[in-house]
Parts: structure tokens; sequence; C-alpha cells
């Protein structure tokens, strides 16, 4: 590994403990707007030099990302930000299932599909309460395509036990488990009650989730030409 690839993962992180540690009350709350994003737009540049193996599933990564920074942004306004930011990532969803989808048919492994479903149902069912009604539907619509993608994550890494794939595919996965995690911490921390050192946990999982994704990308020079 170069030094260069070598510090990109570590600037990142930098961004990110500066972000958390900001939304914390630890650092000043204003620096917030610059680090939260300026960390999304670190990943986006991760993704960018990848090659993908295929210009399409690099494109559908890419948009999603774009689409993620823009939730990160609607979200620095908690309240006003909420639908905005959630429309945004749903639509970051299902850029990724498209991308994933181009390099295993949609469903192509089943068993994900139910593990999630269960896993979201039982999650829903014990915030439901909390959900106002005027939110009811977006966030029914928002859970089944991240229950969606990280179900086809999880089909991509099944699919790729026996290539070249695997590893890449492996951290693929992990990263739809994360941002599933991530997005079950806010949500309960929104609609249920406060959870003890929530930005750490949320923003910690989701970045980590955004990263896995990322680079489940191609590197250049191990791209199909």
């Amino acid at each position: 590994m170069s030094a260069s690839r070598f510090a990109e993962p570590l600037v990142a992180l930098l961004c990110a403990a500066i972000a958390i540690a900001s939304a914390g009350g630890v650092l000043p709350a204003p620096w917030l707007f610059v680090f939260k994003p300026l960390t999304t737009l670190l990943i986006i540049a991760h993704a960018w030099r990848r090659d993908g193996g295929s210009p399409a599933v690099r494109r559908w990564v890419l948009i999603g990302l774009l689409f993620s920074l823009g939730g990160d942004v609607a979200l620095l306004w908690p309240r006003e930000g909420f639908l905005p930011g959630l429309v945004s990532f749903l639509l970051a969803h299902l850029a990724y299932l498209v991308a994933f989808t181009r390099q295993v048919p949609f469903a192509a492994r089943r068993w994900p599909f139910v593990v999630y479903a269960l896993a979201a149902g039982g999650i829903l069912s014990q915030l439901w309460p909390g959900v106002p009604e005027s939110l009811r539907i977006p966030v029914v619509a928002y859970v089944l395509c991240l229950s969606a993608m990280a179900a086809q994550a999880a089909a991509v890494w099944r699919m790729s036990q026996h290539n070249g794939d695997a590893r890449r595919a492996a951290v693929l996965a992990l990263g739809g488990a994360l941002f599933v995690v991530s997005d079950a911490l806010l949500a309960t921390n929104k609609f249920h009650g406060a959870l003890p050192l929530a930005s750490l946990w949320i923003l910690s999982s989701y970045w980590a989730a955004q990263w896995c994704i990322a680079s489940w990308l191609k590197p250049r020079e191990f791209a199909l030409r």
C-alpha cells in the first residue's frame, strides 16, 4: 500500500472523529457543518479513484454516495431536514441496489432477504408507536429499500464465494449490515428514546458502512479491461 493510500483512510477517520466529537458536544457544534459533509466527500473521493470493474457499477455507487451526501447535509437540521434526509437516503439505497444487481441478479440468494425482512420487521414493530403518523409511510418505504439493499449486498457476497471477488464482496456485505445497524440506532434514538453516546455509535457505523460500500469497487490496477 502506498503512503497516499495509507493516508486516505486516516484523513477520513480524523474528519469523522472531529464530526462525531462536534455532534457530541466535545468540540464546537458548528464544526459539524464542515466535517460531517467533508467526511462523506472523502469517501466519495475514495470511490472515485476506484474503477469498479464496470462503468455502470461505479456510476451507481457514486450516485448513491452523492445522495448520501445530500442526506448528510439535510440532517444537519434534524427536525426540518429529517424528511428530505430520509428521501435522499432512500434514493441512495436504490442507487446502491442498482449497482449490486449489475453484479448479481436481484434476490439471487433468498435467505438474506428473509433474515433482513425479519430483522427490519422486529425493529419497526418496537419503534412503531413512536413514529408520527405523517412519517409512517415514508419510514416504511425507507425500511423496505434499506433492507433490500443490505440483503442484496449479502447476496453478492454469497454468490462470490468461489471467485476472486470474495473478499471485497464480504466487505460489501459488512457495509450493508452496518448501514442497517446505524439506521436502527438513529431510529431508536429519534422515535424511542435518547441513546447514550448516540452520535458516536450512529455516525461511526454509518461512515464505516459507506467506506465498505465504496471499497467494494475494484481498485484501478485490478479492474477488468
